[in-house]
C-alpha cells in the first residue's frame, strides 16, 4: 500500500469512514488479535472500537465480541458504517440441535456473502438467530445452494462439527435429492447422465470431452409428471459439482425453467425451477444417519395441474 492509500484508509488514527476492507482468514485465531494484525497502525483501543461500534462482520454476519473464534476460510469485513443486527422470529427452521441447524432456504436468497451482496444471506439470517440466544454463538458453512435454488440447507454450530462434515462431505452424504422442472419431454422417463465439467473464464460450467482435466459428475433422474411444455423430475446427484443439474440438462436441450444463466428458457414461475428437497448424511462423529426433507413448492405442483 502506498502513502496516499494509507492516508485514505486512516484519518486521525481511525479507520476512514469511506474505506471498507475484506480479509480472508488463513488459520484459526481470535477476532480481536486478527484485526490488530491487520491494522498495525491503530491502537488496541481503536481496533476494539470497530467491534463495539458494530462495524465488523464475519462471513456477512455482524459480530462484536472480541474473543470470537475465527476458523480457516472465514471472511472478515470491516465496514464504513454500523452493521445492524435483526431479530429473526420467522426463520424457516427444519431442525436444530447443539451441533447443527437446518433451514428451508427460499429461492432468491444467497447461502453466503458474495462480492455483490454481504448482508442479505441465509448465513446472516441464521447467525442473527443463534446470537439472539447468546452473543457468543456462531454458525459455520458446510455446503451451499445456488441463490435461486430453494430447499434444505445445513449449517454447523461449532467448528468441530463443521470440520468433520466438510472433511468427509462427499463420502458421508447418502442422498442429495432435488425437484427440477425442465423444458420439454424426456425420451427416457428415468436415466443417468455421466459427464465431465469444466469452468470457463466467466465462472460458468460446461460439459467437456477433456476427461483428464474435467470433473466427473453423475446425475440420476426420474420423470414424475409432464405436460406439453414441461417435465417435473425427481433428481438425485452422486457428485456435488457446481450447477451440475442446470448444466447437464441444459446440455441436452432440457433447460431448467427460469435458468437464464445457462440458457434462455421460459420462466412461468418467476423463479428457478430447482428445489433441494432431501439431504441425508451419516454423522462422522456419532455414526447417526440424519435425513432432512423439504416439501415440494406449491407452485411446482400447480404448473402440472390440468
Amino acid at each position: 500500500m502506498n502513502k496516499n492509500d494509507r492516508k485514505k484508509e486512516f484519518h486521525n488514527g481511525k479507520v476512514n469512514p469511506n474505506s471498507i476492507k475484506e480479509f480472508k482468514v488463513h488459520e484459526d485465531c481470535e477476532l480481536l488479535e486478527f484485526l490488530i494484525a491487520k491494522y498495525p497502525k491503530l491502537s488496541r483501543n481503536a481496533v476494539k472500537s470497530l467491534l463495539s461500534n458494530h462495524q465488523v462482520s464475519v462471513d456477512g454476519a455482524p459480530v462484536s465480541q472480541f474473543n470470537l473464534k475465527l476458523t480457516k476460510e472465514d471472511t472478515v469485513i470491516v465496514s464504513k458504517t454500523r452493521i445492524s443486527k435483526k431479530i429473526r422470529s420467522n426463520l424457516p427452521i427444519l431442525f436444530e440441535n447443539d451441533d447443527f441447524i437446518v433451514i428451508d432456504k427460499p429461492s432468491g436468497l444467497l447461502s453466503v456473502a458474495s462480492d455483490r451482496e454481504k448482508g442479505r444471506t441465509a448465513y446472516r439470517m441464521v447467525n442473527d438467530y443463534v446470537q439472539q440466544k447468546d452473543k457468543h454463538n456462531r454458525i459455520f458453512v458446510v455446503h451451499r445452494l445456488d441463490e435461486d435454488t430453494s430447499g434444505v440447507l445445513l449449517f454447523a454450530k461449532n467448528s468441530k462439527t463443521k470440520d468433520s462434515l466438510q472433511k468427509n462431505w462427499n463420502e458421508i452424504v447418502l442422498k442429495r435429492g432435488y425437484y427440477a422442472i425442465v423444458e420439454g419431454k424426456l425420451d427416457k422417463k428415468n436415466g443417468t447422465f455421466v459427464d465431465f465439467l469444466k469452468e470457463n473464464s466467466l465462472n460458468l460450467m460446461y460439459v467437456t470431452n477433456d476427461h483428464k482435466n474435467g470433473k466427473k459428475c453423475i446425475t440420476n433422474y426420474k420423470v414424475m409428471k409432464e405436460n406439453d411444455k414441461y417435465s417435473l423430475l425427481d433428481v438425485n446427484i452422486d457428485s456435488g459439482r457446481k450447477n451440475q443439474i442446470r448444466v447437464q440438462f441444459g446440455y441436452r436441450n432440457h433447460h431448467v425453467i427460469g435458468d437464464d444463466k445457462y440458457g434462455q428458457p421460459s420462466n412461468p414461475l418467476k423463479r428457478l425451477g430447482l428445489h433441494a428437497y432431501n439431504l441425508s448424511f451419516k454423522d462422522p462423529l456419532t455414526g447417526r444417519v440424519w435425513d432432512f426433507k423439504s416439501p415440494i413448492p406449491s407452485e411446482f405442483e400447480k404448473l402440472f395441474r390440468k
